[in-house]
């Protein structure tokens, strides 16, 4: 997915694409609607989850 970066918000990205929603709930993200996911990029959502911001972006990237 070229047109999705990690400083957009998860709002952002899912606006884009709703089919990323599945691989952000495997990834362990688990309130795409709450209002953090407004807010925050997707960097600093995966920083609070713990997660790995570039194997992330592989996966969406297979999506």
């Amino acid at each position: 997915m070229d047109n999705i970066t990690k400083e957009m918000t998860i709002g952002e990205i899912l606006r884009a694409n709703p089919d990323i929603a599945p691989v952000l709930m495997q990834a362990g993200m688990h309130c795409l609607g709450c209002p953090s996911a407004q807010g925050e990029s997707l960097e600093m959502a995966a920083m609070v989850h713990g997660i790995d911001i570039d194997e992330l972006m592989k996966a969406i990237a297979q999506a």
